[in-house]
């Protein structure tokens, strides 16, 4: 069943009513408004419809402001009646105004251009709203993640977690321990070529994301999936713990087992570990935080915490506590996976990122739990509707399957505050990561990434109870954002379950 929407938007606002007709946008319309918004929408504008509007002082067809009063951070009223109003709560909210007010220009059939008509008041649900790239598995130039953070960006994302190291390389130039980058960095999963960010690299990300309103969260895996750190200096790491799951796994595969000192191209886990009882590992984690509060405005470093397979109990829990107090003493907020809530003694205030079934098993719950008794928070990752890695159907070429098969369907009905008996207000919001096992270039990232991301960009953003929050509704707005998606370039997957638009 297809329901009529008269305003194609993702994620749904708060509050929309539908004007009747189109305002027309010709050459001869104008913009006016802050320098870098107005800049935005005009290159935004002429992408999709080769107009490209004109910037004036005053008066305009299109006015963008900000008015603080308006409505609550990152909040923002759109009219489109004879001419258009914009107006952000601030400068993040003014931005997605303007992306939801590309989502209502429409090509007419004799190829003139316009906007649908209509009024929208609107603010996310969740402050916290997030996607992450591994760059660690398989490596993505600046360029590629640049284009990243624009389609992401794009449906009100507001969170960039990139997943700088793992077992199969290290992505990010440390000028205290240089040898990460020379000798950890050249190959990826697969035995594909590698790569790093040198420093500048790195701030060209964090600034472009910033002005697209994201905020970088660098994580460094510890104590786990650091084989590679051992490539560059073995005094730091453990020999492999061969497990039976990694062995088996290895052999179905056709991939090597990890050696140490040499480069892992499998995707087996849980082998590695940093060495916990030498006090030049914690030299080591204190350099490395270091250097990345140093070139990372934003409030957090991710420490890892996953899949510590081979790592006593207690000295993880060693590791954990000291691992978390490093970065507070950085003056950042520390994040880890959620494994890292079975430490007792985690730094207060860590924020634990759930990435367990929708139905916890094991001790996940419990450890989930924890950050909140420590004063933290959580970031809600349920692999088996939010990993993007993840396949859309059995046959896909893409993908993984160990969570779950996720189609579009799977990735939209779940809720974020059902999963965890804690209180709603711990919760900070959604990230849907983007795992590299199997994808070699960003077309194959967008392949997987869109259009699940749509999905959860309207979890994170859209009222939990507002009317078009339905399966019936998401699937009819989200097929009108094909013709936005093809006009950025952005290679999605035509999912059988969207009546895509052709314009």
């Amino acid at each position: 069943m297809v329901l009529p929407h008269l305003l194609p938007l993702v994620p749904a606002p708060v509050t929309a009513t539908a004007g009747e007709g189109r305002m027309p946008l010709t050459a001869a319309s104008t913009v006016s408004g802050p320098a870098a918004a107005t800049a935005q929408l005009i290159d935004a504008v002429a992408r999709r419809s080769g107009i490209r509007l004109s910037s004036v002082e005053g008066d305009a067809d299109i006015t963008l402001r900000v008015d603080g009063a308006l409505a609550n951070a990152e909040g923002y009223s759109l009219t489109v009646g004879e001419r258009v109003e914009v107006v952000g709560a601030d400068e993040a909210g003014l931005f997605y105004g303007i992306q939801t007010l590309q989502q209502l220009l429409r090509e007419d059939e004799d190829g003139s251009w316009g906007l649908l008509r209509a009024t929208v008041a609107d603010a996310p649900r969740f402050a916290r709203r997030g996607v992450m790239l591994d760059v660690a598995r398989h490596f993505f130039g600046v360029d590629d993640v640049k284009k990243f953070v624009d389609a992401t960006s794009a449906l009100k994302f507001n969170h960039l977690h990139l997943h700088l190291s793992d077992d199969q390389g290290w992505r990010i130039h440390i000028d205290s321990w240089p040898k990460l980058t020379e000798l950890a960095s050249s190959t990826s999963a697969n035995g594909d070529p590698g790569g790093f960010y040198s420093k500048d690299d790195y701030r060209e990300i964090v600034a472009h994301a910033a002005s697209r309103h994201m905020i970088v969260i660098p994580e460094i895996d510890l104590p786990g999936h650091t084989h590679a750190i051992g490539v560059a200096y073995p005094e730091l790491v453990e020999a492999p713990v061969l497990n039976d799951g990694l062995i088996s796994e290895s052999a179905r595969l056709g991939q090597p087992l990890p050696v140490a000192g040499e480069t892992y191209i499998g995707w087996g886990v849980g082998h590695s570990s940093v060495r916990i009882h030498k006090e030049r590992t914690y030299d080591f984690v204190r350099d490395v935080v270091r250097e990345l509060a140093e070139m990372t405005p934003g409030p957090y470093i991710h420490v890892g915490g996953d899949e510590s397979l081979g790592t006593p109990q207690a000295d993880f829990d060693l590791f954990a506590a000291r691992a978390t107090e490093i970065v507070v003493a950085a003056g950042k907020t520390p994040v880890a996976w959620h494994e890292m809530g079975s430490a007792a003694d985690i730094a207060e205030g860590t924020v634990g990122q759930y990435w367990g079934n929708t139905t916890p098993q094991g001790t996940h719950a419990e450890e989930a739990a924890h950050f909140v008794a420590r004063g933290g928070a959580l970031i809600m990752s349920a692999s088996n509707v939010a990993y993007l890695d993840m396949k859309y159907t059995p046959e896909f070429p893409l993908g993984l399957d160990w969570a779950a098969i996720i189609d579009v369907r799977a990735a939209y009905d779940w809720e974020p505050t059902a999963v965890l008996d804690v209180p709603a207000t711990a919760i900070l919001g959604v990230e849907t990561p983007l795992w590299s096992e199997t994808t070699r270039t960003i077309s194959e990232v967008e392949q997987l990434v869109f259009p699940r991301a749509a999905a959860q960009a309207e979890i994170a953003w859209s009222p939990q109870t507002a009317p078009e929050r339905t399966w019936d509704s998401f699937r009819a707005r989200l097929g009108a954002l094909a013709p936005l998606w093809k006009a950025e370039g952005v290679d999605f997957h035509p999912s059988p379950e969207i009546p895509w638009s052709a314009r």
